[in-house]
C-alpha cells in the first residue's frame, strides 16, 4: 500500500471512530431522555446559552448551593441506570470510575455523620443544555457535593473544563479494599516536587500558603498570574511526569477527546507551570495536605486540602480549567 493509500486510509477510520464516539453519547443520551415522563424531561433541559444554569456548580453540598436538573434520589431504577450510562459514556474507564469513588465517598460521609441527610450517593443531578447531537455542540452536567462536572460535546470533542473534583473522606476502605479518589493525583505531584533538584524546589515552592482554590466556583472569568518553576526549566523527565500529573485530569474524558486535549496541553509546555504550597511530604499511603498548581496557556489545575472536617489529608478540592475555553466557548462562538 502507498504512503497516500495508508495515510488516506487513517483519516478514514479516524473519522469513523470519532463518528461512532460522537454517534454513541448521543445515542446514550437519547436513551436516558426517552426514560422520563414530559415533566421530568422539562425539568432536565436548558437551553445551550442557559448562563444561569452553566454556572450552577459547587463543591458544596446540594442543601447548601441548589442545584438543577434531576437528582439520582428523584430517578427510578432503570432512569437512574441510563443517567448514569450517559455520564459513562462521555468518560474513559478511569474517569467514571473517578466519579463513581467520589460519589461512594459522600455515601461513607453521610454514614460517618449519623446517616446526615445533607450528604449521600443519590444527592447528585444531571441536566443537558442544548440538544444531545452527533455533531452540533451541547452541554452535560453532572454533579453534586464535591463533584461538577462541565462537559461540552461537540462531535468528537469533549470539552471537560470547567470540572471540580474533591472527595471527603479523601480515603476510605469499603470491602477491606482501600480507595483513594484524587490518590493519583496527590502522589504524582510529590513524585514530580521529589524529582526537583534543590534550585528548581525553591523556585516550585511559593513563599506564601494558600488554603483554598483560586479558580473555583464563581470564578469564571478571573485570571491569576503563573508562579513556581516553569516547565522549560524542567529536564525531559521531569516535564513527563508533569504531563503524567496532568493526565489524571485531562484523562477524566474520553480517550479520543482526551488525546487531543493531551496533544494540545503538550504543545503548551514549555509555558506551563508547577507552584506547591505547603508542605513537602505525606505519609505512604496518605494524600499530600499542600496546595499546589499547575498553569498554562490552555490551562489551570488546583490541588486543595481543606482543614474543616480535621485532616486535611482526607479533605480535598481540585479544579480543572481551561481558560480560553470553559463550557467550550470556542466550539460555540464558529
Amino acid at each position: 500500500m502507498s504512503r497516500l493509500a495508508t495515510s488516506l486510509l487513517f483519516v478514514f477510520l479516524s473519522a469513523a471512530g470519532a463518528q461512532t464516539i460522537a454517534s454513541r453519547i448521543a445515542s446514550s443520551a437519547d436513551a436516558f431522555l426517552a426514560t422520563l415522563d414530559q415533566k421530568q424531561r422539562q425539568t432536565v433541559l436548558f437551553a445551550l446559552d442557559d448562563a444561569q444554569q452553566r454556572v450552577r456548580w459547587s463543591n458544596l453540598p446540594t442543601g447548601f448551593v441548589k442545584r438543577a436538573g434531576l437528582s439520582m434520589r428523584e430517578l427510578n431504577a432503570t432512569q437512574r441506570s441510563a443517567a448514569l450510562s450517559l455520564v459513562s459514556s462521555v468518560l474513559s474507564k478511569r474517569g467514571f470510575e473517578k466519579v463513581q469513588q467520589i460519589m461512594q465517598a459522600d455515601g461513607v460521609l453521610k454514614h460517618n455523620e449519623g446517616n446526615n441527610p445533607m450528604f449521600g450517593e443519590d444527592l447528585y443531578y444531571i441536566s443537558i443544555l442544548g440538544t444531545p447531537s452527533p455533531a452540533e455542540p451541547w452541554i452535560l452536567q453532572f454533579g453534586g457535593h464535591h463533584l461538577a462536572l462541565n462537559i461540552t460535546i461537540a462531535g468528537e470533542r469533549g470539552i471537560l473544563t470547567p470540572t471540580l473534583t474533591g472527595a471527603q473522606p479523601a480515603l476510605y476502605t469499603i470491602d477491606g479494599k482501600t480507595i483513594r479518589p484524587l490518590g493519583q493525583e496527590s502522589d504524582k505531584a510529590l513524585a514530580l516536587l521529589n524529582a526537583l533538584d534543590e534550585t528548581q524546589r525553591k523556585q516550585a515552592i511559593l513563599s506564601y500558603r494558600l488554603a483554598d482554590l483560586v479558580l473555583g466556583p464563581g470564578q469564571d472569568g478571573k485570571t491569576i498570574q503563573p508562579e513556581g518553576l516553569k516547565a522549560s526549566g524542567m529536564n525531559e523527565r521531569q516535564r513527563a511526569m508533569l504531563l503524567d500529573v496532568i493526565w489524571e485530569w485531562a484523562g477524566i474524558v474520553h480517550e479520543t477527546a482526551a488525546a487531543a486535549r493531551m496533544a494540545e496541553l503538550k504543545a503548551d509546555l514549555g509555558e506551563t507551570w508547577f507552584a506547591w504550597s505547603g508542605p513537602v511530604t505525606a505519609a505512604p499511603g496518605a494524600n499530600i495536605t499542600a496546595y499546589y498548581r499547575i498553569q498554562g496557556p490552555h490551562l489551570v489545575i488546583e490541588y486543595a486540602p481543606q482543614r474543616l472536617g480535621g485532616d486535611p489529608a482526607l479533605h480535598v478540592h481540585a479544579m480543572y480549567r481551561d481558560p480560553t475555553n470553559d463550557y467550550g466557548r470556542k466550539l460555540a462562538a464558529k
